[in-house]
């Protein structure tokens, strides 16, 4: 029996050619650095469900959320319990605001990409790094 995907979302932060990443404290992604992000509930688009989650999980108040991609999560991936669908945007967030871990982020903190690339992340973020690397914006 096929079951529809859960949803969840995430939100790119940028600043001075940093990303905010968060590490997660909770399975399946414990330990990994990753986008704020998470389950939707019930009710919320997957654009306010990304701006809540980066709120909960840092404290920085986003806006103008616009779809960079959506990936497809499985449980044969590792990362996900059951199957998601993450809807993964940019989002802009006030510049004089801290980004400050909270809920189920460990640390938060602002990488250069080529520090991304030495730290433990799944592959959705490395891939979206390194399309926003290229300048790839079309989901």
């Amino acid at each position: 029996m096929q079951t529809r995907p859960r949803l969840a979302s995430s939100a790119i932060v940028e600043r001075d050619g940093r990303f905010l990443l968060v590490r997660r404290r909770n399975p399946p992604a414990a330990d990994l650095f990753a986008f704020p992000g998470g389950r939707a509930e019930p009710g919320e688009t997957p654009e306010e469900t990304a701006i809540r989650e980066l709120f909960e999980e840092t404290g920085l108040q986003g806006r103008a959320a616009s779809l960079f991609e959506t990936v497809e999560l499985l449980p044969e991936d590792g990362l996900a319990e059951s199957h998601f669908l993450l809807s993964v945007f940019r989002v802009e967030a006030p510049t004089e605001t801290v980004a400050v871990a909270d809920d189920d982020a460990l640390e938060a903190g602002w990488f250069l990409p080529e520090e991304i690339a030495q730290l433990p992340v799944p592959d959705s973020v490395r891939a979206c790094v390194e399309r926003l690397v290229r300048g790839d914006e079309a989901g």
